[in-house]
C-alpha cells in the first residue's frame, strides 16, 4: 500500500494558527470508533505525550520525541529535521536509531534541499509511503546510510509555524505504515509542537541568562587592574564557552596592519597566537570597518584565507567596536559538521562582543591614567636625579678632586682617584637612567640589544639598583621580531615580578642566542636570576602562566628554579623560543 495525504483539518480562519490544544483535542476525538485495536493502543498514545512533554532542554526534548515516536508506531528509526530561519533546509537532524559510529560512517547529516525532506519542507504535510525508494520525490539513499523502504513523515508545528518534520522509517516486523499509525503520530507531533514551544521558551530564557552572566565576568576581568593578557583570555574562555564553539579568539589591530591573535582558548592554542591576518584579507577589512561576519563553513569560504580556517565550519566574527573605534574583533568557530549559528545567538554574541568592546574602552582609559600618574612620577624623579643627586655627586667629586691634589700620601691620592673615578660612572649611570625614564613608548629603538639595555635601565629605578646583564652571540642580527617581542615582554614580566614578589638585592639577566632547543633548532634563552625570596606556595601565577604562553606561541617553553641567593633561595627564570619563531 501506498498513501500519500494531508490530513490537516481546515483551520478556523485563514491565516489564524491553530491552537495546539484544540488541535490535539480534534485529533484525539478522531480515533474514536476505528477499532478495538486503536483503542487499545489509546494508552499508550498517552504515555507518549506525557513522556514528551518531561523536561525542558530542547535537544533531549527531541531526541525524546523521536524515541517516543519510534516506539508509539513500532518504527526502526525516528528522526526530526529542523528547518532553518529561511524555511528552506534544515538546520538540525536529530536521530533516533542510528549509531554515532554509523552516523560517522554516512558523514554529513542531510541539509533538507533535495529529495524527500526537501519536498517536505515545501509541502509540510503527513507523507506515508510504503516504499520511499520508489517515490520520484527520492534523491536516493548515500553510502554506509542504512536500507529503508516504508516512511512516515508528519509535520510538527510550534505555535503555528512550522518547527521541522518527523521522520519515521522501517516499521519492524516488515509491515507498513497504516491510518492508526498516522493518526498516532499526529496526535504526537501536536503535543510535541507544545513540547518543543516550551523548551524553546525555558532555552532562550537559559541563553540570555548565560550570555549576561559571561558579560559580567568579562567586564569585572577586565577593569580589576590585573594583566591584559589575562583578561583578554578571560573574554576569549567566556565566548567559547557561551557560543558551544570549538574555540574563542580575539583579535586586535596590528602595527604592521592587520589584525594579531592575542588571545586563544582551544585545545591547541599555541598553533594560532601570535599570528597576523594581513589587512588584504576580506573579512579583516570589514571587521575593521565594525561589520559583522557571519560564515556557514569557514572550511570552504573562499574569504577565508587564514590556514587556520581549514578545521572550522560555522564561525562568527564580530567587531569590538565602541564609541565609533574597532578595538578588535572577536571569533567564536565551530568545528566542521557542526549545527550553524542560531539567529538568537547571533544576536546574544553581537550584543556581548559590544559589552566587552565597552569594558575594553573602560580598561585602555583606566590603564591610560595609571600609565600617565606613572609618568609624571617619572618625570618627577628624572628632574630630582638631575637636579639634586647630580649636582650633589658632581660637587662631591670636586671636593674629592681638591683633597687628592692637597694630599701628599701617594696611598691616599690613588684612593681619592678611584673614588672620583666611581663617582664618573654613577653620573653616568643615573644619566642613563634619566634618558631611560624620559623616553616615551613610542621612542624605543629598534635594536632588540638596546631595547633590553632600556627594560634593565627601567627596572633599576624602582628596584633601587641596576640588573647585572650578559649577553651572548649577536642578538640584533639572529634573532626575529617575533621573537624579540616576546623575548622583551618576558624580560619586563620578569623584572617586574622580581620588583614586586621577589624582594631581591641582586639580579643576573643572561640573553643567549647561541643555545640549541630540545627540537634541535637554534633558538635564544632568556634567564632572569635573583636572590629574593622566591616564588610562595598557593601564590597567583598569572605572570608565570603569561611567560609560558607566549613561549609555547612560538614554539618554546618557560619553566623557573633554584635562584643565586647563597642558601640556593631567590628564583631563576629560563625562558626560550626559536630565533625566527
Amino acid at each position: 500500500m501506498s498513501l500519500q495525504e494531508s490530513q490537516e483539518p481546515p483551520d478556523a480562519s485563514p491565516g489564524t494558527p491553530p491552537d495546539p490544544l484544540e488541535a490535539a483535542t480534534r485529533a484525539t476525538r478522531s480515533l474514536h470508533g476505528l477499532s478495538t485495536e486503536l483503542t487499545v493502543r489509546v494508552p499508550q498514545l498517552l504515555e507518549a505525550m506525557r513522556s514528551v512533554g518531561t523536561g525542558l532542554e530542547l535537544h533531549s526534548t527531541l531526541d525524546r520525541i523521536c524515541e517516543t515516536a519510534a516506539e508509539l508506531a513500532d518504527a526502526r528509526y525516528a528522526a526530526i529535521g529542523v528547518v532553518d530561519t529561511e524555511g528552506h533546509g534544515l538546520s538540525d537532524f536529530v536521530t533516533f536509531g542510528v549509531s554515532a559510529e554509523l552516523a560517522q560512517k554516512i558523514g554529513h547529516r542531510p541539509d533538507g534541499k533535495r529529495g524527500l525532506l526537501g519536498a517536505l519542507i515545501s509541502h509540510p504535510d503527513t507523507v506515508c509511503l510504503a516504499d520511499l525508494t520508489k517515490d520520484p520525490r527520492s534523491a536516493g539513499i548515500p553510502q554506509h546510510h542504512p536500507p529503508m523502504s516504508t516512511f512516515l513523515g508528519v509535520p510538527i508545528r510550534v505555535q503555528g509555524e512550522i518547527f521541522g518534520n518527523l521522520y519515521l522509517a522501517e516499521k519492524n516486523g516488515g509491515g507498513e505504515f497504516n491510518d492508526y499509525d498516522v493518526h498516532m503520530v499526529r496526535v504526537l507531533a501536536t503535543e510535541a509542537g507544545i513540547a518543543i514551544g516550551n523548551a524553546r521558551l525555558y532555552e532562550a530564557a537559559t541563553q540570555r541568562e548565560r550570555w549576561i552572566d559571561g558579560s559580567v565576568a568579562v567586564t569585572t576581568a577586565l577593569l580589576s587592574g590585573g594583566d591584559a593578557d589575562d583578561a583578554l583570555a578571560v573574554v576569549a574562555e567566556q565566548a567559547r564557552h557561551l557560543a558551544d564553539s570549538a574555540a574563542g579568539i580575539v583579535m586586535l589591530p596590528a602595527e604592521e596592519g592587520g589584525m594579531e591573535i592575542v588571545a586563544v582558548s582551544a585545545d591547541d592554542p599555541a598553533t594560532s597566537l601570535g599570528m597576523v591576518i594581513p589587512a588584504e584579507s576580506p573579512v579583516v577589512a570589514k571587521l575593521l570597518r565594525g561589520e559583522p561576519v557571519f560564515v556557514a563553513d569557514a572550511s570552504t569560504d573562499p574569504r577565508m584565507t587564514s590556514r587556520l580556517t581549514s578545521r572550522y565550519g560555522p564561525c562568527m566574527m564580530l567587531p569590538l567596536h565602541s564609541g565609533g573605534r574597532v578595538l578588535g574583533a572577536l571569533v567564536t568557530p565551530r568545528g566542521r559538521g557542526e549545527r550553524p549559528f542560531s539567529e538568537a545567538e547571533r544576536t546574544l554574541a553581537t550584543q556581548f562582543a559590544s559589552q566587552a568592546a565597552l569594558a575594553l574602552m573602560m580598561a585602555e582609559a583606566q590603564r591610560d591614567r595609571e600609565r600617565l600618574a606613572v609618568f609624571e612620577d617619572r618625570d618627577r624623579i628624572a628632574r630630582d636625579l638631575h637636579d639634586l643627586v647630580i649636582q650633589r655627586l658632581f660637587a662631591t667629586g670636586m671636593m674629592l678632586e681638591g683633597a687628592q691634589r692637597r694630599s701628599i700620601v701617594p696611598e691616599v691620592r690613588d684612593g681619592v682617584g678611584k673614588a672620583v673615578d666611581e663617582l664618573d660612572v654613577t653620573i653616568q649611570e643615573i644619566r642613563t637612567a634619566i634618558f631611560a625614564l624620559q623616553q616615551g613608548p613610542a621612542e624605543a629603538p629598534a635594536g632588540l640589544r638596546t631595547r633590553v639595555l632600556r627594560e634593565i635601565n627601567m627596572a633599576a629605578v624602582p628596584l633601587g639598583f641596576k640588573p647585572a646583564h650578559r649577553f651572548l652571540g649577536p642578538l640584533d642580527t639572529v634573532v626575529g621580531e617575533l621573537a624579540g617581542k616576546n623575548l622583551i615582554a618576558a624580560l619586563r614580566e620578569a623584572l617586574s615580578n622580581a620588583f614586586r614578589h621577589a624582594d631581591a638585592s641582586r639580579i643576573e639577566v643572561v640573553i643567549d642566542c647561541t643555545v640549541t632547543l630540545a627540537d634541535g633548532r637554534p633558538g635564544v634563552r632568556l634567564q632572569v636570576a635573583d636572590d629574593g625570596v622566591g616564588i610562595a606556595e598557593g601564590g597567583r601565577r598569572s605572570g608565570l602562566r603569561n611567560l609560558r604562553r607566549r613561549a609555547e606561541s612560538l614554539g618554546g617553553s618557560s619553566s623557573y628554579g633554584p635562584g643565586i641567593a647563597e642558601d640556593g633561595g631567590g628564583t631563576t627564570l629560563v625562558w626560550e623560543a626559536p630565533l625566527q619563531a
